[in-house]
């Protein structure tokens, strides 16, 4: 067929998705400048791992991972060592490998068995550390949550390390109601343990998106490598690094950290260059679209953006705490993601699922799911504001929520089941 049909076919089926602006289920990306759309048409071709090729993106991408390195108070940024990644899933890999083999070097090292590796974290992790325990046979230690421990803090840690632990998962960012896990309690409460048993357990900080929050908007806090623990950290650029998809970024104290047995050099490509990623061939554009970002913003503007987002998330927040049904998990003070669930009302005759379909009426996704194991009973609806999320687009939503609410209260009976019901899981 012709190109224009064949684009005309493509272009009419994609519009039956959802508005993407209109997704407050995602935290990815869904809007950078025309400048940087220009840069990414222009950039598109570009395969990441052919260095020899594209000498100036791999240089590029060197550069992004040391102003990281800088952000999260390396010890020594000239030893720290990087990477990017097709996204957080891939980085937390990354990450949970080179702790594998750093215990299983060790283990083997005092000539002790290195077969039976776990890993502790949160039972409110993203669904990727799931994969991860899966696919690379560790076994995974989840910390319940609960309405006293809402995140992982260190209470009674020592019930779930070992000698078999390979580290422990601290998340800047729970992906169920974005709050932050306190990662200094966490490492102190190692510290703890290390000087009552010996055992000396790494953290690799999951800073999918609050690793590109913090530093602009908590500086104070420690979270990063200015605890001695924090052996690796991730993030998202396609999530509050404003790039879009797919993009992420992992990074180690120091290259000590990452075993060298876990990169690869190939020369088939032309070149020796080093290589350590789960994938091959990815685009470059996106590690471009991070420097472009990088430029643009620096930390200044980096710290009004993500600061104007936090402001939406807070007004949004604030006026959803007014409406009688709702009771607030956070605020979106930490990262600018805010969950509710609704109050205890024997006479209420609609759900969040209720809700959520309503406001899909209205086109927007607003996601209605349990909470994780210990707190599934509980159900609540979730808002990601990200950059392009402003005021106006605030407003209309809180004109749409409040609609949406007073219909159903009007209703007699409870709203019909839908003949297909759309689900949202972590």
């Amino acid at each position: 067929m012709l190109p224009e049909t064949a684009y005309q076919i493509v272009h009419d089926e994609a519009m039956l998705d959802g508005n993407a602006r209109l997704n407050l289920a995602t935290f990815v990306g869904t809007w950078m400048e025309p400048q940087a759309d220009q840069l990414y048409a222009e950039t598109v071709d570009k395969n990441m791992i052919d260095k020899d090729e594209y000498p100036q993106t791999a240089a590029i991408e060197e550069r992004c991972w040391r102003m990281l390195a800088e952000l999260w108070h390396a010890p020594d940024p000239a030893r720290a060592i990087g990477t990017s990644t097709i996204g957080s899933s891939e980085a937390c890999m990354l990450g949970g490998l080179a702790l594998k083999r750093r215990w299983q070097l060790a283990r083997r090292a005092a000539g002790k068995p290195a077969d039976r590796p776990n890993l502790v974290m949160s039972s409110a992790v993203q669904v990727c550390w799931e994969k991860f325990c899966n696919y690379f046979e560790v076994e995974p230690r989840y910390v319940p949550v609960s309405d006293e421990h809402p995140v992982l803090d260190g209470y009674r840690l020592e019930d779930y390390v070992d000698e078999n632990t390979i580290g422990v998962v601290a998340i800047m960012g729970v992906t169920y109601t974005g709050a932050y896990e306190p990662v200094a309690e966490i490492a102190a409460a190692l510290d703890r343990i290390e000087a009552s048993t010996g055992l000396d357990i790494r953290i690799h900080v999951d800073g999918a998106s609050g690793a590109m929050i913090a530093p602009f908007l908590q500086p104070d806090l420690e979270w990063d490598f200015r605890l001695p623990r924090v052996a690796s950290i991730n993030t998202s650029a396609h999530k509050y690094g404003l790039v879009y998809p797919g993009l992420g970024w992992v990074l180690w104290r120091t290259i000590d950290d990452l075993p060298e047995e876990l990169v690869f050099r190939v020369s088939y490509l032309g070149g020796d260059l080093p290589t350590f990623a789960l994938n091959f061939s990815r685009p470059g554009a996106q590690v471009l679209l991070q420097y472009y970002t990088f430029l643009r913003l620096g930390r200044a503007g980096y710290t009004a953006v993500q600061a104007a987002t936090r402001d939406v998330a807070l007004y949004l927040s604030g006026e959803i705490a007014k409406l009688g049904p709702f009771e607030l998990l956070g605020d979106g003070s930490d990262i600018p993601v805010f969950a509710w669930r609704l109050k205890a009302d024997a006479a209420r005759k609609w759900t969040l699922d209720d809700l959520s379909a309503m406001l899909r009426g209205h086109g927007w996704l607003v996601p209605s799911y349990p909470l994780p194991v210990d707190l599934e009973t509980v159900r609540v609806q979730r808002i990601v504001v990200r950059n392009g999320l402003g005021r106006n687009l605030a407003r209309d939503f809180l004109h749409d929520l409040r609609a949406s609410v007073a219909y159903l209260d009007s209703m007699d009976a409870p709203p019909p089941v839908p003949p297909t019901t759309q689900s949202f899981h972590h």
